[in-house]
């Protein structure tokens, strides 16, 4: 599996083992979903989402390897990724359709702090959205990602 062989950082394990039983480092959904919304304040929609698109072998399951890469995307900025995704989401759908998206890419700076250039927010838009053309909370966390707007910060010394 991937990323066997490096080291978790400890800050991430140490979330994830509270609720893990035996430590096996894998929780199943429901498990998955209360450390979310527990951990991080998302709802259960939001954590619902969020484990879609972080359980990458879509085994209903969370391993601790996929719980760092949600934590390596969110960090802890999950309250204000989500915060930002339900301000973008002018009509409460709970998805951001290209327009949505588009204005709101244009009101983002980048990690430099520069405006995007619209070659720029028709790039992200088409290489975020799903098959359906809309960007749910987990594709605009990741796109966020992809912009370096909310890398986590390194774990303490």
């Amino acid at each position: 599996m991937a990323g066997r062989g490096r080291k978790i950082p400890d800050h991430i394990v140490k979330i994830f083992d509270k609720y893990v039983e035996n430590k096996t480092r894998i929780l199943n959904k429901k498990e998955a979903k209360d450390m979310l919304m527990t951990e991080f304040g998302l709802e259960e929609t939001e954590a619902e989402v969020m484990f879609n698109t972080f359980d990458k072998d879509k085994n209903q399951k969370l391993s601790v390897w996929e719980f760092q890469a949600f934590c390596m995307c969110m960090g802890e900025h999950a309250q204000e990724i989500v915060a930002k995704f339900k301000e973008l989401d002018k009509d409460g759908s709970g998805q951001l359709d290209p327009e949505e998206a588009r204005a709101g890419l244009k009101e983002l700076k980048t990690a430099s702090g520069r405006n995007l250039e619209e070659k720029e927010i028709e790039f992200f838009v088409k290489t975020t959205a799903g098959d359906d053309g809309v960007i749910d909370l987990g594709e605009f966390t990741s796109l966020l990602y992809r912009l370096k707007l909310y890398n986590a910060p390194p774990p303490p010394k």
